[in-house]
């Protein structure tokens, strides 16, 4: 147990792990209960920390080293779990979430992979001006769609907004039925914007990446599609999976990289 407020101390203050607990890649579920669904698909693992909404455990996929932080909901949770990872040494970290589809033709369990997303949350804005951009590695978009085709999974590529609120934010109505400013017309401004999907944590994760010089990247599950209606919890484990394979191929990416001599990966280096 560590009992030190110092966010720098070795141990982390939140999460309670410490650099021998981690591989240098991280998926983040939010619900701590995914991280047995995350597991659940690797070689072997053992959990390493659980503390508030943070569950960490280690384990490997297909032999590469892998570790799962839950990160609880909304971005400045996130914000901390990639904070306090970074801390003790990891360099990569893939979103694994579920969403809300805005476009009509994607269905429930297909997946997002994000490239880009609007800052509509309010913790990236604590890092950096406005303007600038909340972009996914794209070593992270290449590996996730490399794994998505693998495994045979339906998935989109494209931008997704990040919100700071499930109801208000996201232009549903709250509490006997309040209507947040705008919020009737969101979903469609976003749809013409071509922007596919709404989740609360993508935004700050790639933003907060991007200045500390890590990667990173989001694939989320639709859950909800808000043009069609339709909804269901399903796909969660196709997120988790693509995730975990991406993971292996970036390690595959990175050994590449170095039998080349350069510093990032392209088309032009096999993932063989």
């Amino acid at each position: 147990m560590n009992d030190s407020e110092d966010p720098n101390d070795e141990v982390q203050y939140h999460l309670e792990v410490g650099p021998e607990d981690l591989a240098d890649a991280v998926l983040l579920p939010g619900n701590p209960e995914r991280v047995d669904k995350v597991t659940a698909l690797w070689d072997d693992h053992e959990e390493k920390a659980y503390h508030r909404e943070y569950r960490t455990a280690t384990g490997s996929y297909d032999g590469t080293p892998i570790s799962v932080t839950s990160t609880g909901i909304g971005s400045p949770s996130a914000a901390i779990a990639v904070e306090e990872l970074a801390r003790v040494g990891a360099d990569t970290f893939i979103r694994v979430g579920s969403c809300g589809a805005i476009q009509p033709e994607m269905d429930v369990g297909d997946l997002v992979i994000t490239s880009g997303a609007v800052r509509q949350e309010g913790t990236s804005k604590e890092y950096v001006r406005e303007d600038y951009p909340a972009v996914a590695d794209h070593e992270v978009v290449s590996a996730l769609v490399a794994a998505a085709e693998r495994l045979g999974y339906d998935y989109h590529v494209g931008l997704t907004m990040s919100a700071d609120s499930f109801y208000a934010g996201q232009g549903r109505p709250g509490f006997e039925g309040f209507r947040a400013a705008g919020s009737d017309s969101l979903v469609e401004e976003l749809r013409e914007a071509n922007v596919k999907n709404i989740e609360m944590e993508a935004a700050a994760l790639l933003t907060i990446a991007n200045v500390y010089g890590l990667r990173a990247g989001a694939v989320c599950s639709v859950y909800a599609n808000r043009v069609t209606g339709e909804f269901r919890t399903e796909g969660e484990s196709r997120a988790a999976e693509t995730a975990s394979l991406a993971v292996h191929l970036l390690a595959k990416m990175d050994a590449a990289k170095r039998d080349a001599g350069v510093d990032r990966w392209h088309a032009g280096l096999s993932l063989d």
